[in-house]
């Protein structure tokens, strides 16, 4: 399918499908083309070529509320002078459903969200959470085919935000309803995702599952984009094999597995996760490993729990790296300005010919 605005290609001759009952994120930056995607899936956008099937039937000039799809938007919209139970009935009422058979539906579908009992309840007398968890139950108890999520998480704070994601995932294996997801937010697609497409300009980059996006990415652009990463421009020096011999322009040498055709003299980018790499105050720890050892001077030290890191000079070229801290304790008096070393594997690092 395709939808263009004059010159513009908001998406672009983009083909997939979704495994009926499977969580698809679609992961972008903003302007990537996320949400017209999901308002032509949802029929608010009419594409310019393409058709969209859902569970096997066109939808060509299907209008939204004839298609067996609903939507959880990021401020959710929910309607303030309704009750919860009136809020998740409001979609089978429109529907001419008996109000004895809406209320038993209703009660149903709080309690499966965990939210028993709250039927009478204003909305304003609600958590973030809480909220969430009704435009969910809205929408879910239409039964429909897809429901369609637009960055729901984005407006809650960190902590219910990291709460959310677990309770989405497992409300979506609970109810088997396919979920199309769209996000800015790699956490979240990582984490909620049975399949992952990174979208680009328009376009999907690479369509894969969370752990083939993370540990195989097929362009730089993904690699890039998909958790953090050490990016190194340069020329390849040496090719052996899959292993590529990378030379910066500020003179780092460093080896990494090749990711498609690669031959010496190319420009390429190499990329190496800050969690791949092996931190040591003696530099022969690292050598008896024999992977490349490099020397750097600490810079900075980024405390973040079990997320902290350390930025690195590398000693010869004055290249920035980004290495996570192991979480032994091992490191815990590290001070700006020491001498250390770090090591990785050639495997764990990729290479692209750009």
């Amino acid at each position: 399918m395709a939808k263009h605005y004059g010159a513009f290609r908001a998406v672009d001759d983009l083909s997939f499908s979704v495994a009926r009952g499977s969580f698809f994120s679609i992961l972008g930056p903003s302007g990537c083309g996320k949400t017209t995607l999901l308002r032509m899936i949802a029929g608010f956008v009419e594409p310019d070529a393409g058709d969209i099937h859902i569970g096997g039937k066109a939808m060509r000039g299907v209008p939204p509320n004839q298609r067996p799809v609903n939507m959880v938007f990021q401020h959710l919209a929910l309607f303030p002078m309704m009750s919860v139970g009136d809020n998740v009935g409001y979609g089978l009422a429109r529907r001419g459903v008996a109000k004895n058979e809406i209320k038993r539906r209703v009660g149903d579908m709080l309690a499966r969200v965990s939210l028993p009992g709250a039927q009478d309840k204003r909305v304003d007398q609600l958590s973030g959470g809480q909220k969430q968890r009704v435009a969910i139950a809205r929408s879910l108890v239409l039964e429909p085919t897809l429901l369609l999520l637009d960055e729901p998480l984005g407006a809650l704070d960190l902590k219910l935000r990291e709460h959310m994601k677990i309770e989405l995932k497992q409300l979506q294996a609970a109810f088997g309803t396919t979920f199309v997801y769209i996000t800015h937010d790699q956490s979240e697609a990582l984490v909620l995702s049975d399949q992952v497409a990174v979208m680009n300009a328009g376009k999907f980059e690479q369509v894969g599952t969370p752990q083939a996006l993370y540990y195989e990415p097929q362009t730089p652009f993904v690699a890039g984009f998909v958790g953090a990463n050490n990016r190194i421009a340069g020329r390849a020096t040496e090719v052996s094999g899959c292993v590529v011999t990378i030379t910066s322009a500020q003179g780092l040498v460093m080896p990494a597995r090749a990711m498609g055709s690669v031959t010496r003299g190319d420009a390429v980018e190499a990329f190496v996760r800050p969690e791949v790499a092996r931190l040591a105050r003696d530099a022969t720890v690292l050598r008896d490993t024999g992977f490349p050892t490099f020397d750097a001077q600490v810079t900075s030290l980024l405390f973040d729990g079990a997320n902290s890191a350390v930025l690195l000079h590398e000693a010869q070229s004055h290249t920035e790296f980004r290495i996570a801290l192991p979480q032994t304790g091992e490191f815990a008096d590290l001070r700006v300005g020491e001498t250390v070393a770090f090591g990785f594997d050639p495997q764990r690092a990729v290479c692209f010919a750009s």
